[in-house]
C-alpha cells in the first residue's frame, strides 16, 4: 500500500514544462502529468493552439509562446520559467516523406531545426534550472531503428536523436536524460495526407501491427510519465510502437 501511495504522488506539486505541450504527443504528455497532480507548463509556437490548449487543461496550467527554432529564445525561455522538475521535449513541423531523387535538401536541413537543434538548446539553457532528482525526455520515432521506402530524413532525425540521449545521459549525469521512439501515432503529424491516404494508412497498420491497432496520443503520454517516474532509467530510448519494429 505504501509502494502505492508513494508513486501515485511522486508527480504532485512537481514542476513539468513541455516543449510542444499544446498539440498532439506534447498535449497528451501535459494532460496525463496534470491529471496526477503536477504543475504543468506548456510551450507553443502558436498563441492560438496554446489559448486552446490551456482552456482544456487547469486554471493552473501556465503557457508560453516562443518560436524554438531561435537559440536565443530558447535561452530567454527558461530564465522567465525559473526552476523545475521535469522536461519533455516534442516540438517539431510535420516531416514530409520524399525519396532521395525528390528531396530539396535545403528544406530538408529545416526539419532538424526545431526537432533537433531545438532539442538541444532546450537541454543547454534548461538544465541550469532542473532541480536536483529531475529529468529530461526527447522524442524521437521507430523509423531509426525501422526505416519505411521514403523516409530517409525522419530516419535520420529519429537516429539522431537517440544518439543524442546517451551522449547527454552521459555528459549530464546525475540528470536522466531519456527519449521516446514512437511508432505511428494518432496525431496531427499525419495531417499532411489526404484523408483517404491518412485512412488507408492507419488500416495498413492496423493490419499488420502485432497489437492490430494504431497508437494513441495517451499511449505515449504514460511513457513520458513512466521515464519521468523511473529513477534507475537514463540515455534509453523507449520504443512505443505495438510491436512495429518486430514484423
Amino acid at each position: 500500500m505504501k509502494s502505492e501511495l508513494r508513486t501515485n504522488e511522486l508527480l504532485n506539486n512537481k514542476k513539468i514544462v513541455v516543449l510542444g505541450g499544446s498539440s498532439g504527443l506534447g498535449f497528451a504528455a501535459a494532460k496525463a502529468a496534470k491529471d496526477e497532480g503536477a504543475c504543468v507548463t506548456i510551450v507553443s509556437s502558436n498563441q492560438k493552439r496554446l489559448s486552446a490548449a490551456l482552456k482544456l487543461l487547469s486554471d493552473e496550467t501556465t503557457g508560453f509562446t516562443t518560436d524554438l527554432s531561435k537559440e536565443e529564445n530558447i535561452k530567454n525561455l527558461f530564465s522567465q520559467i525559473g526552476n523545475f522538475d521535469h522536461l519533455i521535449y516534442t516540438a517539431g513541423e510535420n516531416i514530409s516523406m520524399n525519396m532521395i531523387d525528390d528531396m530539396n535538401i535545403e528544406e530538408a536541413k529545416n526539419f532538424f531545426t526545431i526537432r533537433f537543434w531545438g532539442a538541444l538548446a532546450a537541454i543547454k539553457y534548461g538544465k541550469q534550472f532542473l532541480n536536483k532528482g529531475g529529468s529530461i525526455t526527447l522524442m524521437s520515432g521507430n523509423f531509426g531503428q525501422r526505416p519505411s521506402m521514403g523516409y530517409s530524413l525522419g530516419a535520420s532525425i529519429c537516429g539522431a536523436m537517440d544518439a543524442f540521449t546517451r551522449a547527454m545521459a552521459i555528459e549530464l549525469a546525475p540528470i536522466r536524460i531519456n527519449n521516446i521512439a514512437a511508432g505511428v501515432i494518432k496525431t496531427n503529424l499525419w495531417d499532411n495526407l489526404k484523408e483517404e491516404d491518412r485512412i488507408g494508412f492507419y488500416k495498413y497498420i492496423e493490419d499488420t501491427s502485432l497489437l492490430k491497432r494504431v497508437g494513441e496520443p495517451e499511449d505515449i503520454a504514460q511513457a513520458f510519465l513512466y521515464l519521468i517516474k523511473q529513477p534507475h532509467t537514463t540515455g534509453q530510448s523507449l520504443i512505443i510502437d505495438g510491436g512495429a519494429v518486430l514484423v
